[in-house]
């Protein structure tokens, strides 16, 4: 039998900005960390997949996939991966996402802030441009060790993209996360399902978080903006990159499009769900 789904009673929506305002003073404060999904970059109408879905499309129009593998873009990437090889991958990956991605107003209000730390959970590069005036930051991108020979879960790249050591993080006034790998600055992918296998056996120790993720993030709350939780991978990613943090979290969410699946993360993890427009949001949290 079927769980139950769970019900939410959602704000009313001058109880919900009013929360935002509060998330807003939060950010200002450098006492929430802001978790970005694809959802907010659409906004600037990128010529990019924007979603698992549209990438898992994408892949289908350059390769014929197997009926398990389409709609999904974690198995198409597995399927190139094994049919052909992994430098297929990359090299579609690229591809894909090749047209630089103009950042949004949010993007750019949020790089003003110097926040200790932004995590990007899509792998466009439009947060590393909105932060590129700056100097006093650097990202950690999740990689794939699929023939790299290298014991490493992860690399860092100063302002300039350049490769640096993991010691210079520490002096990194804002820290950029991409959990999955990016574009920008070295086309660090994490796609297919044997990425996701070797990271998933560790993930619950957390060996494939950044030492510098876990300590940036300690008492932080985190809200998350743009992104679903539709999907395991996602859950399970939004789930292990804010363990050990603040208890209180919160969510952007259009209620009339979660899942089930949603309903039940978002219960489970006590987020508290903000269903405001990301329009609103952008005014609400720029507000300044």
């Amino acid at each position: 039998m079927n769980a139950p789904v769970p019900q939410i009673d959602f704000m009313k929506p001058a109880d919900a900005e009013a929360a935002l305002a509060d998330v807003a003073a939060r950010l200002r404060a450098g006492t929430i960390v802001p978790y970005l999904g694809p959802g907010l970059t659409e906004l600037s109408k990128p010529a990019v997949p924007m979603s698992p879905e549209a990438l898992a499309v994408f892949f289908g129009t350059k390769v014929a996939l197997p009926r398990r593998a389409k709609g999904n873009a974690w198995a198409a990437a597995q399927h190139i991966e094994s049919n052909k090889h992994r430098s297929t991958v990359t090299a579609l990956m690229a591809e894909a996402f090749a047209v630089p991605v103009e950042p949004t107003a949010l993007h750019r209000y949020l790089a003003s802030l110097r926040l200790p730390m932004i995590v990007d959970a899509w792998y466009d590069g439009a947060m590393r441009a909105a932060l590129g005036a700056r100097k006093d930051w650097g990202e950690v991108q999740g990689i794939t060790r699929a023939g790299i020979g290298e014991d490493r879960w992860y690399r860092f790249y100063d302002a300039d993209g350049a490769e640096v050591n993991r010691g210079a993080a520490d002096a990194w006034t804002t820290l950029l996360y991409k959990p999955h790998g990016s574009i920008a600055p070295a086309k660090n992918f994490l796609i297919s399902d044997a990425d996701y296998v070797e990271v998933l056996t560790e993930i619950d120790i957390q060996t494939p978080i950044p030492d510098v993720v876990k300590d940036r993030r300690a008492e932080r709350s985190f809200v998350f903006i743009g992104c679903r939780f539709n999907d395991q991978l996602l859950r399970t990613y939004a789930r292990q990159v804010t363990k050990r943090s603040s208890a209180l979290h919160y969510a952007i969410v259009e209620p009339e499009t979660l899942s089930r699946n949603e309903l039940r993360f978002l219960v489970g993890q006590g987020l508290i769900p903000i269903a405001v427009p990301l329009p609103r949001v952008t005014e609400i949290l720029a507000a300044g």
